[in-house]
């Protein structure tokens, strides 16, 4: 051990502190993966100096290391975004962004078909703190503006909505909230910064949302394996209120999950056009068939919302659009619940489970009256059931949803 050489050092302490250093200038396709909760500091000096807030330095495990500043930028670079902060989940965006910009006597907007788990963190957290809540009508910007108060400080926005897949007009809610001085916060995870641009709704930098919230587990990450999510901004203040409570609540994510997530991401628009595309294929399938009432895709014309969904994202993929791989049926209300189930359950490829973005095709049946606040006119009656389309060939899908049809809703 350098400047230790008065006498001979224990093994076990030799290899503590060994003084081997590899050569640098290493370079490969993925960075390196640095893991760490205790950073060392050269001398006192440097551990009094070092600052964690803006990235010019090492402090401590949990404000970041190479591999998750490297994966930050490049999730800025994806939608658009200068500032990024990673929590262990989708989830822990939506709370991680209510906990940092409301206070007591606050008041949040959320649109009615949001995901539900945000919904309950308003109705649980934010509630016991004092700060209410109001379920705006996502199809309807006069609702939205009808809604908002003096007490209104921040408003969720979700395209399409959570399972039944809504488009709004995500460009007028946006305005009326900037004319009213309200901050707007997207969850971006179904647009994944490719269907279109959070912070560049218009094309010409004149409109975007202020927070763009995005549960990686679903696209980036791409293997159904990974719990992650991002909060992203274009405003230091703004950020920097988001990081100061993603530091006091603690939140981090493992050196392997951002791993993962590094080397998925090159891959992200191969594989979301991939989902995109056997999504549509099987979506207007679906609509032939007796069975389904009503297919809820926006790229399809005379679903809920399709317009705005051609607006902003109908030029991506020379004019083809961008939709991700995820929609919704309603199952036709001469159906059964118990039908329904076992048409869920006969699925062969298809497997239960929540979630999407991942390589296997998933399904969930819901029951969606349960989930909205007001009555849904534009969805006709029956059960609704979601798909989660994977990376499987296209026609083994469609049998395996044929077959199951069979079995469930014989003619």
């Amino acid at each position: 051990m350098a400047g230790m050489k008065d006498h001979d050092i224990d093994l076990a302490t030799h290899l503590v502190h060994h003084d081997y250093q590899p050569p640098t200038g290493f370079v490969a396709p993925q960075p390196g993966v640095f893991k760490a909760s205790t950073v060392i500091f050269p001398n006192v000096a440097a551990m009094r100096s070092r600052e964690w807030k803006d990235k010019s330095g090492y402090t401590y495990g949990l404000h970041g290391t190479p591999t998750t500043f490297i994966l930050e930028e490049r999730l800025c670079a994806l939608e658009g975004g200068l500032q990024c902060v990673l929590v262990p989940s989708g989830l822990a965006a939506i709370a991680n962004v209510g906990m940092a910009l409301l206070k007591s006597g606050d008041e949040v907007l959320i649109p009615d078909n949001a995901y539900g788990p945000g919904k309950d963190f308003a109705n649980g957290e934010l509630a016991r703190f004092g700060i209410t809540h109001a379920f705006y009508d996502p199809l309807d910007p006069a609702d939205l503006a009808a809604r908002i108060t003096s007490a209104t400080r921040l408003v969720w926005l979700e395209a399409p909505g959570s399972v039944s897949m809504e488009f709004p007009d995500l460009c007028e809610q946006v305005r009326i909230c900037r004319a009213r001085g309200v901050t707007t916060a997207l969850d971006n995870t179904w647009g994944a910064g490719l269907a279109f641009a959070p912070f560049d709704l218009t094309g010409d930098g004149s409109l975007g949302v202020d927070i763009s919230a995005h549960a990686l587990t679903k696209y980036p990450s791409g293997g159904g394996d990974v719990l992650m999510g991002s909060v992203i901004t274009r405003d230091l203040g703004l950020h920097m209120n988001i990081k100061l409570t993603h530091m006091r609540l603690g939140l981090g994510v493992g050196a392997n999950d951002a791993e993962a997530i590094l080397r998925a991401l090159p891959s992200i628009g191969l594989r979301y056009r991939a989902h995109d595309e056997a999504a549509r294929q099987l979506a207007r399938w679906l609509q032939q068939q007796p069975a389904i009432a009503q297919v809820l895709h926006p790229a399809l014309e005379g679903a809920p919302g399709h317009a705005h969904w051609k607006a902003l994202c109908g030029a991506a993929e020379g004019g083809q659009g961008a939709a991700a791989g995820l929609f919704s049926v309603m199952i036709d209300a001469r159906y059964t619940q118990q039908q329904v189930d076992v048409f869920c359950d006969s699925l062969r490829l298809f497997k239960l489970g929540y979630s999407w973005g991942g390589p296997m095709s998933l399904v969930v049946p819901y029951t969606i009256a349960s989930m909205r606040t007001r009555p849904s006119p534009h969805l006709k009656p029956g059960t609704l059931v979601r798909f989660s389309i994977g990376l499987e060939a296209v026609e083994d899908l469609r049998c395996d949803l044929q077959q199951a049809m069979e079995r469930a809703f014989p003619a």
